[in-house]
């Protein structure tokens, strides 16, 4: 364990905090994420970045109960996905957990690229609802590190599109942010 966790907590909490500020009945307003609208980009954040990733650091499968739940059918999801965010950022927080592999990919690396998807899709939440989504610089860095090592193996799998124009001297987050395809300007109404 490294200062990766810190990160990990630090976009944990980021993702909790703007889980709260999604209204139910905005579920269907489109996203930065094109395909998704809210609800299937919030089940999305939901599954993967609590569930998967406390079953990832137990290594454990998702079970099907859990993959094909809509998580926002219940009001209090927020709450619950904190609560979970909770354990899972608990579950890598044993020095062990970040040794070895997961599915055949060291596990650190599966731990970057899960605080990869809280940022970027705390991010994408955020910018639906309207609410601010910021990490501290150095968690910035890392991120943009992970989306640099990752973004083509992200793009053949339509995980990430083509970069997006961003100025050279922008924050570390919002570079990572353009690397992964998205517009750091994008607003409701604009692709």
């Amino acid at each position: 364990m490294n200062e990766n966790h810190a990160y990990m907590k630090e976009c944990a909490a980021e993702a909790a905090r703007v889980a709260h500020t999604v209204r139910q009945d905005r579920l269907t307003d489109p996203t930065p994420c094109g395909e998704f609208d809210l609800r299937t980009l919030v089940n999305h954040l939901v599954l993967y970045t609590s569930h998967g990733l406390e079953h990832r650091a137990l290594r454990k499968e998702l079970p099907d109960e859990l993959t094909g739940r809509d998580f926002t059918a219940d009001a209090a999801w927020p709450q619950e996905y904190a609560v979970q965010l909770d354990r899972a950022v608990a579950a890598w927080a044993d020095p062990d957990v970040w040794d070895g592999e997961i599915a055949g990919t060291p596990a650190a690396d599966i731990a970057a690229m899960m605080t990869l998807e809280m940022a970027l899709h705390g991010w994408d939440v955020a910018k639906v609802t309207g609410a601010e989504y910021s990490v501290s610089p150095d968690t910035g860095r890392f991120i943009l590190q992970v989306v640099e090592q990752n973004a083509e193996m992200y793009r053949q799998y339509d995980g990430f599109a083509d970069p997006a124009p961003v100025d050279e001297d922008a924050p570390p987050f919002e570079r990572a942010l353009a690397a992964s395809g998205r517009d750091p300007g994008w607003r409701p109404g604009t692709r």
